[in-house]
């Protein structure tokens, strides 16, 4: 299907979404979950099929506008404006859209998931039940559901990385899943129910890592 840029461009939906994503980068950049120019973020456009809003690569994220807002196509191309790109991560975003069909996704670099990820990346997951904040994320209605978290080694390829994250999630349905040493990826219906899932993981992950503290030394004590 072709896009009609322009509309797409000067549409109200655009404009929606640039200023969303960019309070939502606000907001994860001040509370240190998206340092300096990691991260990325995207988000469906209303109105306009195969149309993904997706910020900008090498952006300092305390610095973020909505200049820094772009449009791609379903399939990681960039749509407009010429001569600008998106993270080298854009396949990983196609890849969510595909299989889950959200309506945002956010990725983040964090460092208790990026601890996390490291300490926990031999089992290939990390799981989290009993704790009343789960059912920050949408349609957990329990503490006592199991949640699972994913975690994948990290590859530079991103092709070939796709392919693997592929595999592995086809028929799943995950919240979101980490990458080792690098960082987690969330997504919901809108930007404002994945920034909320985000808060979910962060409390999970710094509580997990103090669980793992604690344990720590009461074992040697």
């Amino acid at each position: 299907m072709l896009i009609d840029v322009l509309s797409a461009v000067e549409s109200s939906s655009f404009t929606a979404i640039r200023e969303q994503m960019v309070d939502t980068v606000r907001f994860l950049n001040a509370r240190g979950w998206t340092p300096a120019t990691s991260s990325n973020f995207s988000a469906c456009l209303p109105g306009f099929a195969d149309t993904i809003a997706i910020s900008r690569s090498g952006v300092d994220k305390a610095a973020f506008s909505e200049s820094d807002v772009m449009l791609i196509d379903g399939g990681g191309r960039t749509v407009w404006p010429e001569g600008v790109r998106s993270s080298a991560e854009t396949l990983i975003h196609t890849l969510i859209y595909d299989l889950f069909a959200p309506g945002a996704i956010l990725h983040t670099h964090s460092l208790g998931a990026t601890a996390l990820s490291v300490l926990k990346g031999r089992f290939g997951k990390v799981a989290f039940q009993g704790i009343e904040l789960l059912k920050g994320l949408s349609g957990v209605t329990t503490h006592e559901t199991c949640i699972d978290v994913p975690i994948f080694p990290n590859d530079q390829d991103m092709e070939r990385f796709s392919v693997s994250i592929r595999d592995r999630l086809v028929g799943d349905a995950p919240y979101g899943f980490l990458i080792e040493g690098h960082g987690l990826y969330t997504w919901g219906e809108t930007l404002a129910e994945a920034r909320r899932h985000v808060e979910v993981f962060e409390f999970l992950f710094e509580y997990a890592l103090r669980m793992e503290a604690f344990n720590g030394t009461a074992h040697n004590s």
